[in-house]
């Protein structure tokens, strides 16, 4: 009669304990994507990204994922360049009702080389803001691999008015 009393007792607890479990992992999946997709409608606003991480942008109806940086040719930290370089970061944009886009944003314009900061996408104009780290002279940009985190932004696109 004991050992059935303690077999009981024990399976109570179990379960007890499983439903407790999934209550606290409900809880951080609900703070988790809270977090993600807080509408704000600052213009300016800088969204960041690390490599390899994907967003779900609720307030543009977006999803979002930084796939990696291309090309870092940026000039090393403590080092004098002729030119200042550029680093190059390929985007991956998705609306609810289109097909994946990839975007390379780069640091500066550049006509001659077809680099842009700024990309159009589904009625919204996405803009690279910010590439870190910088590259320094030691490591080079090819250490950085994997590390890199990017700062975008996203306005609505300025429609412009036709004249009849």
């Amino acid at each position: 009669m004991i050992h059935k009393t303690i077999i009981f007792s024990l399976g109570l607890l179990t379960l007890a304990n499983c439903n407790a479990q999934k209550e606290t992992k409900i809880l951080t999946n609900t703070s988790a994507s809270q977090t993600q997709s807080t509408p704000t409608n600052k213009e300016n606003e800088i969204i960041y990204f690390k490599e390899g991480e994907n967003k779900f942008l609720k307030q543009y109806d977006m999803n979002v994922t930084f796939k990696d940086v291309s090309e870092d040719s940026r000039c090393p930290t403590d080092v004098q360049c002729i030119w200042a370089g550029v680093a190059v970061a390929n985007i991956e944009v998705m609306g609810l009702s289109t097909r994946p886009v990839t975007l390379n944003l780069a640091t500066m314009d550049n006509t001659s080389r077809n680099l842009s900061k700024s990309a159009q996408f589904n009625g919204y104009t996405i803009s690279l803001r910010e590439v870190t780290p910088y590259p320094n002279f030691k490591d080079g940009a090819g250490a950085l691999k994997g590390k890199y985190q990017i700062g975008i932004s996203i306005k609505k696109t300025e429609e412009k008015p036709t004249m009849k």
